[in-house]
């Protein structure tokens, strides 16, 4: 069996909710940052969203209010994966108003946190997380979506 091989199975053998977890947490402190930068920098905060950012329909200091508390409390549920199918709608809903309407050149940035997010909202946070442990202690069995292999379950064949 050659290394390339070799390295193939290491890989098989790591769970994917590990992978979920490193999405989670990934995606989740590009927000918590941002809404950090936000508290820390209250005046500049608004400055931004009066003269720069300019979401429609909302005044500029309650647009700056909700996208900071989202921006810090979201991320803290992806974090632990309590709610991570919720959490994640409204930071992807977030995700379309910057790229529409406050930074559309960033679009491979967007795209990106969105494609993680979409991915969270479809198969759920994995087996390392608070919502894996509430439905395992209401249901006795893995949450929709959750994918998490056994141990000692067999891998499927792929190729390299």
């Amino acid at each position: 069996m050659g290394p390339l091989f070799r390295v193939r199975d290491v890989l098989n053998r790591l769970p994917v909710s590990f992978a979920h977890l490193l999405m989670r947490i990934g995606v989740g402190s590009v927000f918590f940052t941002a809404g950090l930068l936000k508290y820390q920098s209250w005046d500049m905060t608004l400055m931004l969203f009066r003269d720069e950012y300019k979401v429609p329909l909302l005044p500029p200091d309650l647009a700056a209010r909700i996208a900071m508390g989202q921006e810090l409390t979201l991320p803290v549920l992806l974090f632990v994966g309590l709610g991570t199918r919720i959490a994640a709608l409204p930071l992807l809903g977030m995700i379309g108003v910057i790229q529409v309407f406050v930074y559309p050149s960033a679009w491979v940035e967007h795209l990106v946190w969105a494609s993680i997010l979409l991915f969270l909202l479809m198969r759920g946070p994995g087996a390392l997380s608070l919502d894996h442990l509430v439905a395992r202690w209401c249901g006795g069995q893995n949450p929709p979506g959750d994918h998490a292999r056994r141990s000692g379950e067999p891998l499927a064949r792929t190729s390299v």
